[in-house]
């Protein structure tokens, strides 16, 4: 008898392999999951830009700031809050750079992410608000997608259970990392009993997250980064609880593990900034080269020349965006005539030159009324309605 045949027969199954040898070169399941997981957010925020106003393949531009940040950071999280596997007695530093044998911290990769996304957006002249709320419902789908990795190497899994959902796990081989130990017969060695599929909880909650985000962004037309803010909201909250329920060796904090605490105070966080931020959402008219109106993306894209859009819109990308109310880029977009653009002498709300208040007193009655409406002619926006 073998432990194998020790788990029920009604059980969640898990693969006993990880990675596939493709000539010389090992193919891990867990990579194809991750770089899976990035085109689909790359598709969702390209579509999401696109609607906004930004210049088709922009994506493209920010993912190769964006991707690489984000892995760097994710793996520094992992080796500062997992510092005993590299460094001190029995450490290998080296393997602090063996990536491909795990070990990534989502919140080190959102926050070297936002980073490369910061750099990227500064180049292509999009506000860095505009590139999150675009993001926010691909990023919860991407790790969704990236959790199927963790089913393949049989990990993050909780405690034992009896629920029909419970999940088989293989005993790894450590000698051969991404293949189950083997019985004498040949057969994968199942760990006794059945486990909660932690991951599968995670996954799941990250799919519900990216629909809450869609709805609610549809219904609200969320803008300033208060999309971007929601998501971390409803991913901390799933975190917090599904983080609980984990039985792999984490670092504790008053007998808490780390990511625990983690989860909280970046809940909190986002919450804070959720509640105290204002405004409309933004969306931006190109300045320079790409002048004309990008077509809306609700055809089908089965009728769409893909390659020939993109090249076009390439070869043209604007010098950088200007941000205007929805009206102004629906008009852009249906006429091709922009909105005026502010007076360059205009300075930041609050401040006022006294050039400025001479010509605001020549062409107003001096009222609070009268300058508003002014400043409207100057800009195509009152200022009530780039703080409301």
């Amino acid at each position: 008898m073998t432990i194998a045949s020790l788990s029920p027969q009604a059980a969640l199954p898990s693969p006993s392999t990880a990675v596939w040898q493709l000539g010389p070169f090992p193919l891990r399941a867990y990579a194809l999951c991750i770089i899976a997981g990035i085109v689909l957010a790359c598709w969702v925020t390209e579509r999401r830009l696109r609607q906004r106003g930004v210049a088709p393949g922009a994506v493209l531009d920010i993912a190769v700031w964006a991707v690489p940040a984000g892995i760097i950071g994710a793996r520094v999280y992992h080796v500062i809050t997992s510092p005993e596997k590299y460094f001190g007695a029995g450490g290998e530093p080296l393997k602090a750079f063996y990536i491909w044998e795990g070990g990534l911290g989502i919140w080190g990769a959102v926050a070297g992410g936002a980073v490369g996304a910061w750099i990227a957006a500064r180049q292509l002249g999009i506000p860095l608000g505009v590139v999150a709320d675009a993001l926010a419902p691909g990023l919860p789908l991407a790790q969704a997608v990236g959790r199927l990795g963790n089913w393949f190497n049989n990990e993050l899994f909780g405690g034992r259970t009896t629920l029909p959902w419970g999940l088989e796990i293989h005993r790894m081989d450590p000698d051969s990392p991404g293949h189950a130990l083997r019985d004498d017969a040949g057969q994968p060695i199942l760990e006794p009993g059945l486990y909660h599929p932690t991951f599968l909880y995670e996954l799941l909650w990250n799919v519900g997250v990216a629909g809450l985000v869609l709805v609610l962004d549809r219904r609200l037309k969320l803008g300033r980064g208060r999309a971007f803010a929601l998501y971390v909201m409803g991913y901390t909250a799933g975190r917090f609880w599904i983080e609980l329920m984990r039985t792999d060796e984490a670092n504790q904090i008053f007998g808490v593990r780390l990511n625990v605490w983690t989860a909280a105070l970046v809940f909190l966080g986002a919450l804070a900034y959720f509640v105290r931020v204002r405004g409309p959402r933004e969306y931006l008219i190109p300045i320079g080269a790409a002048t004309t109106a990008t077509p809306p993306t609700e055809s089908d894209l089965s009728q769409v020349d893909v390659s020939a859009r993109e090249t076009s819109a390439r070869a043209t990308a604007p010098e950088g965006y200007r941000v205007v109310s929805e009206e102004q880029y629906a008009t852009w977009r249906d006429t091709g005539v922009a909105p005026p653009e502010p007076a360059d002498d205009v300075l930041p709300e609050g401040t006022e030159s006294s050039a400025d208040g001479d010509r605001a007193a020549e062409s107003t009655d001096g009222t609070p009324e009268g300058r508003d409406g002014a400043r409207a002619d100057a800009t195509g926006v009152r200022p009530a309605d780039r703080d409301s």
